[in-house]
């Protein structure tokens, strides 16, 4: 009874097509095998490869300088001792939560519009988490010793602290990544029999069917199929809200005016979700138009997408509120003297303008003929892609840039190795994008020859 309230948020407009007429099974495995087996690579793709490339080189040199160097070449100083880094950290980790999301709880609430864009969504999620991955790491100035962080006896004598949230990070992202990984390869498994079967190229044949692991799609195989995915889609959905709570924690179990809140793990989780979402527009709308699949990719799973966009973002609304409102009520003068920081103070710009990207902007998709309309809808996208960075970034340095004390008060500039790090893994993130749509499946083969099956039933009966 409780999935109810989700399914009415989420089933819009039940009659409207989940995908374009006139589909059979065959037309479905030709239209999306072709863009990885047959049709000729696109310009286009060749030339975003090359910037994603670009940008990768960049952050490869930024980073080998970092190696080299040291921290000292971010802008970082105490107080603000977290900054870009740790800032992109929780932005990436949120976009990787909306694949997760479509795939393991719309599966459960057996919601037919996820079909079409759990793929890209998934692969998307494993991106993200990749490039989370990034930040931690370099972070801690001497990367070849993380393995410090894993519960190994040394030669020290030294056990990580358990009690700490950075530890309870590893674990979390790590297991958020494996589970992940699982969930994306087994539903990848059918499509990838199928590209071996039609692949041409032997060299082809023989890497498909390798990642098919011998799929032949007999009634055992459908079987143990169908009871993975669930089984690993009820795994996921809790790590949808543990991961970024976990997050949270980095900050919520702190003493710092503006961390030290028990608001921060359902907003972090629903500020997560909208960010995600976000991002899944960001990828489909190009891809959707680039590829020409408007029949699969339809305005009904944009205008849920945008709904979805509406309620999580209104419940960030709500966060930033209460973020407010405690630290008035509670009386306490540091806490109070950290919101004024933020509404006044030498960061004031951020803060206002991820209310206007987060909030007011996103409030335009209320309006139907809006939500309706591709260009302005990747727009909103894009503009609260931006927001949430910039909220984590308020998050994390304003609350550090004034510290209890004047004495130790500080600013944060960020350096060029700051930018070239954040857009190089940008970068990344879309090379691996890339390669993604041309090797693999953008789109659930068989689950999309399922849902024919299941319109032209409905057709039939309506007539």
């Amino acid at each position: 009874m409780v999935t109810e309230p989700l399914r009415t948020l989420l089933e819009i407009e039940p009659e409207a097509p989940i995908i374009g007429p006139g589909h059979d099974y065959a037309s479905v495995t030709d239209k999306v095998s072709a863009i990885v087996l047959t049709n000729k690579t696109p310009k286009g793709w060749f030339v975003g490869l090359a910037i994603a490339f670009a940008l990768v080189m960049t952050l490869m040199a930024a980073v080998g300088y970092l190696f080299i160097t040291g921290i000292g070449i971010w802008g970082n100083q105490i107080p603000v001792a977290w900054a870009f880094d740790i800032t992109n950290f929780v932005w990436w980790i949120g976009i990787g939560h909306a694949g997760t999301l479509i795939s393991a709880i719309l599966l459960l609430l057996r919601q037919k519009w996820r079909q079409s864009i759990n793929r890209f969504a998934e692969a998307m999620t494993l991106f993200a988490v990749a490039c989370a991955g990034i930040f931690p790491l370099i972070h801690v100035g001497r990367p070849w010793l993380a393995y410090w962080l894993f519960p190994i006896p040394n030669t020290m004598g030294v056990w990580p602290q358990f009690r700490s949230p950075l530890m309870w990070d590893v674990f979390a992202v790590s297991t958020y990544a494996t589970v992940s990984l699982l969930f994306w390869f087994v539903g990848l498994i059918p499509d990838l029999a199928t590209l071996r079967d039609r692949a041409k190229n032997r060299a082809a044949q023989i890497i498909y069917g390798m990642l098919a692991m011998g799929w032949r799609g007999s009634a055992v195989h459908w079987h143990r199929y169908e009871t993975a995915s669930l089984l690993l889609a009820g795994l996921a959905t809790p790590l949808v809200v543990s991961v970024h709570t976990v997050v949270s924690f980095d900050f919520a179990v702190s003493i710092i005016p503006g961390w030290h809140t028990t608001i921060f793990p359902p907003y972090f989780v629903a500020g997560a979700i909208y960010s995600g979402f976000a991002m899944v527009m960001t990828l489909g709308i190009p891809v959707r138009r680039f590829y020409h699949l408007e029949d699969f990719i339809t305005m009904r799973h944009l205008e849920n997408m945008a709904k979805v966009l509406l309620a999580t973002g209104l419940i960030v609304a709500y966060g930033y509120g209460m973020e407010i409102f405690s630290a008035f009520y509670t009386g306490e003068k540091f806490e109070t003297y950290m919101v004024m920081n933020r509404l006044h103070g030498p960061y004031a710009p951020a803060y206002w303008a991820l209310i206007l990207c987060n909030i007011i902007i996103p409030q335009f998709l209320w309006i139907k003929r809006l939500r309706t309309n591709i260009p302005v809808l990747f727009v909103i996208s894009l503009i609260i892609n931006v927001g949430m960075w910039l909220e984590r970034f308020v998050i994390i340095v304003t609350s550090l840039h004034r510290d209890f004390m004047p004495s130790s008060w500080g600013m944060f500039r960020p350096t060029q190795w700051d930018f070239a790090t954040y857009f190089g893994t940008i970068g990344l993130f879309l090379m691996l994008f890339f390669l993604f749509i041309r090797f693999l499946p953008l789109i659930s083969i068989f689950e999309m020859r399922q849902l024919v099956a299941s319109e032209n039933e409905r057709a039939v009966r309506s007539h």
